[in-house]
């Protein structure tokens, strides 16, 4: 099975109830849409510029998809892209690391290489 990691960008109260409660259903964006949006690599740029400009109190977790199981489904969203979508909950042990995200001059500073 390929191993392919995945970002889901998370708010901090997002992120702290996550390591509390142990698992979510998502942001309410995430919970109204039924599913958890995630990003590829080469997606994660965007999704912060396009959903959470300017914002300074994120941070972004990475997930092997891999351990994900059928509850991972890749759909077609943006620009015709396919997304992966987690229609369960996101489980803490299932987050390989999580940081935060630092912000210059109005853009997100991603980590050098999402691995």
């Amino acid at each position: 099975m390929r191993k392919l990691m995945i970002y889901k960008i998370l708010r901090q109260n997002e992120w702290m109830d996550l390591k509390s409660r142990g698992s979510t259903s998502g942001a309410p964006i995430d919970v109204q849409d039924g599913y958890i949006h995630f990003s590829t690599a080469s997606q994660v740029a965007e999704t912060t510029e396009k959903y959470f400009k300017g914002l300074d109190d994120l941070f972004i977790a990475a997930v092997d998809d891999s351990k994900m199981g059928n509850g991972l489904i890749w759909e077609s969203a943006r620009n015709n892209q396919l997304f992966p979508h987690l229609y369960r909950n996101l489980k803490l042990t299932e987050i390989i690391w999580c940081k935060a995200l630092k912000l210059r001059n109005g853009k997100h500073i991603l980590p050098s290489k999402l691995t």
